[in-house]
């Protein structure tokens, strides 16, 4: 497949596995991007700059072909050290930067001096506008079906894909609710370059995440995920799990973020994704999961959805052929 993405970044399919926290580690990154899409490593699951570079160097053992460094720029409670992170993946040569939280501007000229590719995400037009005005090379919009972090507007990806990829000249990755071949055909219909998924490479078998919780993403359908944090403004799509109805109810009654902090809190999804406890926090998980059946390898997936593809181009073929 050739689209002003795959042309960007020199991969063969325009699939982005996106940044997550605790899972976006060497091993599935490396498995994305040696299958011809995108993987990333998210640097704030690293903790230190010297573990960032240990990471990378891994990705490195594993792989010859482009993968990319997450950087988030969300407000933390505990400072992230963002400018010893960008120092290590320009020495270390890393080409591919994805940014998401705030605007990227004040580690642009950083990135750009260092020679990276910057992909930022967003979560509605005048975000991707404003991403554009400061120079990053392309974006990805997720929206509403999202796991973690979408907006704060309940606006659903195939509407928000349209609408940046109108409003900005650079390239569009979809994201939020994609999770097969015919959801990138989609995506591509609607004008986007390709697509960014988190959750369906959750559940492949080079993901670090516990068989447990792999198996109950394909036990489950669309409606168990939900959306928490809203009443604090910072919105997260979450599994529905114990925990996730705990903190919706706490939500309704008013609780600020100091009370929901403790069931919130980032250090929970070890619980989750290491010791297999799907009830041990929050833990990101979009509305796609409904359509996760199999845990299969990340090339066994990324095969799968190019046929897919494929199908769902003859499907529209077909049904405009006279």
């Amino acid at each position: 497949m050739k689209t002003r993405f795959t042309e960007l970044i020199g991969i063969e399919y325009p699939i982005m596995c996106g940044g997550m926290f605790q899972v976006g580690r060497a091993e599935l990154c490396a498995a994305v991007s040696e299958a011809g899409g995108l993987g990333t490593i998210t640097s704030a699951t690293q903790g230190t700059a010297e573990n960032l570079r240990k990471e990378i160097r891994k990705v490195k053992e594993l792989t010859n072909k482009p993968f990319a460094v997450n950087l988030s720029l969300f407000p933390s409670a505990r400072p992230i050290p963002n400018d010893d992170y960008i120092e290590v993946l320009i020495d270390e040569g890393v080409k591919v930067v994805e940014t998401s939280g705030q605007s990227p501007e004040t580690v642009m000229k950083s990135l750009k001096d260092g020679g990276c590719i910057v992909i930022h995400k967003v979560p509605g037009v005048k975000y991707a506008k404003k991403a554009e005005s400061v120079g990053v090379d392309a974006v990805s919009v997720v929206g509403f079906e999202t796991g973690g972090h979408p907006g704060m507007e309940d606006i659903g990806s195939l509407l928000l894909t349209k609408l940046v990829s109108q409003n900005v000249k650079i390239p569009v990755l979809g994201g939020g609710g994609f999770g097969d071949g015919h959801g990138l055909v989609a995506a591509i219909a609607l004008g986007a370059e390709g697509i960014v998924m988190g959750t369906r490479f959750m559940a492949v078998k080079e993901s670090i995440v516990h068989d447990n919780v792999k198996q109950w993403m394909v036990n489950a359908d669309e409606y168990q995920s939900v959306i928490v944090q809203k009443s604090i403004s910072s919105p997260n799509r979450v599994a529905l799990n114990e925990v996730s109805k705990q903190v919706l109810a706490m939500e309704e009654q008013g609780a600020s973020f100091e009370e929901l902090l403790p069931l919130i809190t980032g250090s929970r999804t070890n619980q989750v994704y290491f010791e297999g406890d799907v009830n041990g926090g929050i833990w990101s998980c979009g509305q796609v999961v409904g359509l996760i059946e199999d845990i299969p390898s990340t090339k066994e997936l990324m095969m799968r959805m190019i046929k897919e593809a494929q199908q769902s181009c003859q499907f529209v073929n077909n049904a405009f052929a006279d």
